[in-house]
């Protein structure tokens, strides 16, 4: 089987064939750092978090680069006297940092900020300059434009004409030639800190937002690399004009253009200019971490996902019948416990294989859960060793695994442990009426039981509970 990934410059799904088959290297867009991470920022996270394990899972290797975008308009718009723009931009960064790792998202392999890449960036400007494919300004502003009209494959992503496009509105259009023309480089103004500007051929400045991921890209995975990847909002024109730049420069840069899907209030995109985003640390700091992965992952990175209170509630359902399955597996199966047949369900690899469809792969984890269960029942133990070891090492893929170290201690703590010990009392008190054959208080005890919402399971090796999910 191979895998297959929608390719938003193809507008179609491609068999994914990388340069390298034991080094996948992969670039995503991440974080300008103006302002805490929203949860939107998090499921685009997710999204090429769960690529990238598949990618390690079928490959091996996988180069994975993610910016951060640590100079910009906004970021220098949000700084204060208190707080200068590199201090806000650290700040903001490692709020970024504990979200995602907040969820069990992997630290990138590389995570380069823009200011460290300046003289790459200007180095790609020149080139494009020498190539006519860029301008200075004339007007003295130090500002320097990409000349979109000068090359011809301007508007392949997103498959527009020039002249249906609007115009580019990241620098003052007083120097261009094309209203569509782009910033590479923004001569400085003396509204901006002086800490703010580089010195350059053009004049003192900072790079334009879209030079940046060009440069750190070539940087970091060379002229040519695999994947490309960011939210379905960065296609234009940034990922238009990134690709633009990039050729015109005499790269082959992305094999494969993915973006993810984004979540949505009410039907409209969550985003910090309308004001109607949920910040990522309010719903980590309210709910268990693992439910928040498992109901971020659980729609396809393509679609849309509209968040409402059921989608919390459905996840959390599912991780207890994936935490109480394991538990009873591991408990009862482990006696009879043989040689499992090595690799992941068919089912399991045919959706994460068809465009990185996780809720398929959901799904096939809870088949086997079903199936594992029923062979429990039957005291089938010997049998069931496969659904358990099967839906352990899908949950590991996916990062859901609630008995994976990164989880230890969610849902656990000195509450869990005093809930465990409330309900072993009343076991021993249950097992002793009942061992007296005193049956109406075994009956009182289990009653007391089921209706806090507690399920007791005895077995040869003795009584168990689970809370019902």
């Amino acid at each position: 089987m191979t895998l297959r990934l929608y390719d938003t410059r193809a507008q179609d799904l491609r068999d994914f064939v990388p340069l390298d088959p034991g080094n996948v290297t992969m670039y995503v867009c991440g974080p300008t750092v103006q302002s805490g991470p929203h949860i939107g920022h998090v499921r685009a996270a997710l999204s090429f978090d769960l690529l990238r394990r598949w990618l390690e899972k079928r490959h091996g290797r996988v180069t994975f680069v993610r910016n951060v975008t640590d100079i910009d308009d906004k970021v220098l718009a949000n700084a204060t006297d208190a707080e200068p723009w590199w201090a806000l931009a650290y700040r903001i960064e490692q709020e970024f940092a504990a979200a995602y790792a907040g969820i069990g998202i992997l630290p990138p392999t590389y995570e380069p900020r823009a200011t460290a890449s300046v003289p790459q960036m200007q180095e790609l400007i020149a080139l494009l300059i020498d190539r006519g494919h860029a301008y200075p300004a004339a007007d003295g502003s130090g500002d320097v434009y990409f000349d979109v009209r000068s090359w011809a494959e301007y508007g392949a992503l997103t498959h527009q004409s020039i002249d249906a496009m609007e115009a580019a509105e990241d620098a003052d259009p007083r120097g261009k030639r094309n209203p569509q023309d782009f910033a590479l480089w923004k001569g400085s103004k003396s509204d901006e800190p002086a800490d703010a500007r580089w010195v350059s051929p053009w004049g003192e400045g900072r790079p334009g937002w879209h030079i940046e991921c060009s440069a750190m890209a070539k940087r970091y995975l060379g002229p040519e690399f695999d994947i490309h990847g960011g939210g379905l909002d960065l296609r234009f024109p940034h990922h238009e004009n990134e690709l633009a730049q990039s050729t015109a420069a005499g790269d082959a840069f992305a094999r494969y253009w993915v973006h993810n899907g984004l979540v949505t209030v009410n039907g409209q995109k969550m985003s910090k200019s309308l004001g109607n985003f949920t910040l990522a640390a309010d719903v980590l700091a309210a709910r268990d971490p693992l439910v928040v992965r498992y109901a971020l992952a659980a729609a396809h990175y393509r679609s849309s996902l509209d968040l409402t209170e059921s989608s919390w509630t459905e996840a959390e359902a599912a991780l207890g019948r994936i935490r109480t399955f394991l538990e009873r597996g591991e408990r009862l199966a482990k006696p009879g416990w043989g040689q499992a047949k090595e690799g992941l369900p068919q089912e399991f690899v045919e959706a994460m294989d068809d465009d990185l469809s996780v809720p398929r792969a959901l799904a096939a984890i809870h088949t086997s859960i079903r199936s594992g269960n029923a062979l429990l029942d039957a005291g089938k133990y010997d049998e069931a060793r496969q659904d358990v070891m099967d839906v352990i090492q899908m949950t590991l893929v996916l990062g859901i695994n609630p008995h994976s170290s990164q989880w230890n201690g969610t849902g656990g703590g000195a509450e869990a442990a005093a809930l465990d010990a409330l309900v072993q009392t009343m076991i021993t008190q249950r097992a002793q009426a009942r061992a007296d054959k005193d049956w109406a208080a075994a009956d009182r005890i289990r009653d007391a039981i089921a209706a806090a919402g507690i399920t007791l399971e005895d077995t040869p090796a003795g009584t168990h509970w689970s809370i019902d999910g």
